[in-house]
């Protein structure tokens, strides 16, 4: 490549760090220009003049090593590769990197490359989440700091950009990156980033700003002049190394209060302000600054309400100084007194605290101010994890709807609690949704990042057990209301129906006791079951009406105790019936007439030990021998249980789904779906896979099988696959 090109960059690196670095640096050049060969910025220069000039701000203005200006020249190659390379391809370039050029690098590359890859939407209320989000992406907080100085080499250079990108990014700028700059303490970054997205957002306040600080230029000159002709004098007679800068406060700072107070820019008194820098030892700064506010404060009167002292108590950020505003001539000026180890902080942020002395102190010492960056990050109004993938420190998630909005949840929400959060109709009518643009049902539980997209259905109503599926109180809260509802319809709707048939058949039976025997016939705590029960058409008029006349007849005991003893009986002494009995129910038999169908709570297949229920108004249920419900079934209902098989010759296609635990390796998805539909020829109807702990990933597939003896070959076949832990059979 031609180095010559990048001269002036590698004379800084070779003055900001040892010969070794240096080379290290050219090696990252040259590697990021083979992989950028092609890639044009919109100015037709090459795309590597983009990563040199962020390289470039991340030495020299911020004040990062080594690592962050490697990170800063490869990081557009990572970009482009996860926005374009599939997921294999992109893993062996990150392991490249992190062979040539160590984890940190790579680390670092990856998360900018997230942080890119988030669609963010220019909104105000959105601004805040969208903040803490970039934020969680740093699993290192040196991206933060090389996202900065990204941002701002493209604000730099906007007008190379396509007009209609000058306003969002301006716009994202001011509302996102200059906000976490400031939260860093980069108040030259934060500044610059504010001045320069107003110049795109607010052109002509921005250009009337600059003219009118032009005119002015002269006038301020020597009144400032003047100002300091005693401070300076007074100074150096107490022996106080110093040195003075006038500060004019920035465009933007100007523009805010002008709107702000609805004043022109005459009206804005503190447009400069004066520093005065002491160079001093470190235990001589807090009595010299003190003693340059009083030669200050000698001279001009100060207004009391405008003292700042961060010196005795920093801001949180590491900021350090004193600041005063005096009146004189009429006007009042701001006087900010600080050391030079103070101002350099003001200047680079906290990274300055460990860095000022020289950039080259080791390992340790970049570890303090990175560790103390860290707890900067995380003083953020809703801190989350340094790691995209871990556990938020705050239980929250952030999560994007299709459209590009951002909705906060709590940690541990679900697609329904998603649908309730974006209106109660949605989430009264959800049946599935799609997460990161895969299937997913209303169960299924978020992460932060995730792209959700709700599905309805018209006749969709909330059902009790959602309670069990959602964690916010405002879902739970709209589906009790809305359960309270229904059954209050219910309860009205039932108690009058039965009220007009009791009075029709003419049973001479009060509803109170109708109700109460038809609980206890059904086994339903409460009347309002019952009625709902009605409501539902659940159980026709005609049983009811037969019932409750054999309650009349009083044979309804009698039968339920003959009943129960008989099954008692069998259950003791007869042998168990053969699967060829006569008696029992063949399942799949076209010549049967009775209708049955399969249980969901433990989903029988071919070749399962059966029974059949007889339940109230959907013929009979088949279940597996070993279901969860089959013992209270039995127990409670012995008299509505019967025996079942399958027929021998039945064919068909049953679903089966089977849990697996397998390390997180790459390609496992592939190998689980090769070995079930080109080895052993079954179709998946569906599967979904997360990480799990121990650097483990695990989830279910739905394979449709023709009955249980392909089972045990089906999971035979995945404990064989390498890295498969355990598979088993859910239902």
């Amino acid at each position: 490549m031609d180095f010559s090109r990048y001269e002036k960059f590698r004379t800084l690196v070779r003055a900001s760090f040892p010969d070794h670095t240096a080379q290290l640096v050219d090696e990252a050049l040259e590697w990021a220009d083979k992989h950028l060969a092609d890639q044009l910025r919109y100015d037709g220069t090459p795309m590597l003049d983009h990563a040199v000039a962020v390289a470039a701000i991340v030495i020299s203005e911020i004040g990062l090593g080594r690592n962050s200006a490697i990170a800063s020249i490869l990081h557009d190659v990572v970009r482009l590769a996860h926005k374009q390379l599939p997921g294999e391809e992109f893993l062996a370039l990150t392991d490249g990197i992190r062979t040539r050029f160590g984890e940190e690098v790579a680390g670092i590359t990856v998360g900018l490359a997230n942080i890119s890859a988030l669609k963010l939407k220019t909104s105000k209320e959105q601004a805040d989440n969208f903040r803490d989000l970039i934020v969680s992406y740093s699993e290192d907080p040196r991206v933060i700091l090389i996202k900065l100085a990204d941002r701002l080499e493209v604000m730099r250079s906007l007008d190379i950009f396509p007009r209609e990108k000058w306003r969002k990014k301006s716009w994202e700028s001011l509302n996102l990156y200059a906000q976490i700059a400031h939260k860093l303490g980069l108040y030259g970054i934060k500044s610059e980033l504010e001045d320069i997205a107003l110049k795109y957002l607010e052109p002509k306040d921005y250009e009337h700003i600059v003219q009118k600080l032009e005119e002015s230029a002269d006038e301020r000159r020597a009144f400032i002049a003047r100002f300091l002709v005693p401070v300076e004098e007074r100074l150096k007679k107490l022996g106080i190394r110093y040195h003075i800068k006038s500060r004019t406060k920035s465009i933007f700072s100007i523009w805010t209060k002008m709107h702000k107070q609805h004043v022109p820019f005459e009206g804005v008194y503190d447009i400069f302000a004066l520093r005065i820098i002491i160079d001093c030892p470190r235990e001589e700064e807090k009595q010299q600054c003190w003693t340059a506010y009083s030669v200050v404060t000698d001279f001009y009167t100060p207004n009391p309400k405008r003292m700042r002292d961060w010196i005795s108590i920093p801001k949180s950020n590491g900021y350090e100084s004193l600041h005063t505003t005096v009146s004189a001539e009429g006007r009042w000026v701001e006087v900010q007194i600080r050391t030079e180890r103070m101002d350099a902080v003001a200047e680079r942020g906290i990274a300055a605290h460990w860095r000022y002395k020289g950039v080259n102190q080791g390992a340790q010492t970049s570890e303090m101010w990175l560790s103390r960056l860290r707890e900067l990050m995380e003083d953020t109004p809703h801190s989350l994890a340094k790691r995209f993938d871990a556990k938020p420190a705050s239980g929250e998630i952030f999560v994007f709807t299709p459209n590009g909005d951002l909705r906060k949840l709590p940690e541990g929400a679900t697609l329904l609690d998603f649908a309730f959060d974006i209106h109660t109709s949605l989430g009264a009518t959800c049946v599935s949704g799609k997460v990161n643009n895969r299937a997913a049902s209303i169960r299924d539980v978020l992460h932060n990042g995730d792209i959700v997209e709700i599905q309805t259905q018209k006749n969709q109503t909330p059902k009790a057990d959602w309670l069990s599926v959602v964690v916010t109180s405002k879902a739970r809260n709209k589906i009790k209301s809305f359960l309270r509802e229904e059954q209050a319809k219910h309860t009205r709707m039932g108690r009058e129906e039965l009220e007009r048939k009791l009075k029709n058949w003419k049973l001479g039976l009060s509803i109170d006791e109708a109700v109460a025997y038809l609980g206890k016939y059904f086994k339903l705590r409460l009347g309002t079951e019952v009625y709902a029960l009605i409501a539902t058409q659940k159980v026709d008029f005609g049983s009811i009406k037969e019932i409750l006349a054999r309650h009349l007849s009083g044979q309804a005991e009698e039968e339920r105790r003959a009943a129960a003893a008989e099954a008692e009986r069998q259950k003791a002494y007869a042998p168990r019936e053969t699967p060829a009995s006569q008696d029992a129910l063949v399942i799949d038999d076209d010549i049967s007439k009775i209708q049955y169908k399969l249980a969901r709570c433990c989903n029988p297949i071919k070749g399962d030990e059966v029974f059949g229920f007889v339940t109230i108004n959907a013929g009979v249920t088949i279940h597996r021998a070993d279901c969860p419900n089959a013992k209270r079934m039995r127990e409670n209902y012995p008299y509505r249980v019967i025996e079942a098989r399958w027929r021998s010759a039945a064919d068909g296609a049953f679903r089966v789904t089977i849990r697996i635990v397998a390390a997180d390796l790459t390609g496992m998805a592939n190998r689980i779906t090769e070995t079930i539909s080109r080895d052993l020829k079954l179709n998946i109807r569906s599967m979904n896979f997360e990480t799990a702990s121990g650097g483990c990933v695990a989830g279910t597939v739905a394979v449709e099988v023709p009955g249980t003896g392909v089972v045990d070959t089906l999971i035979h076949s995945i404990l064989r696959i390498k890295g498969v832990q355990r598979a088993y059979r859910v239902n």
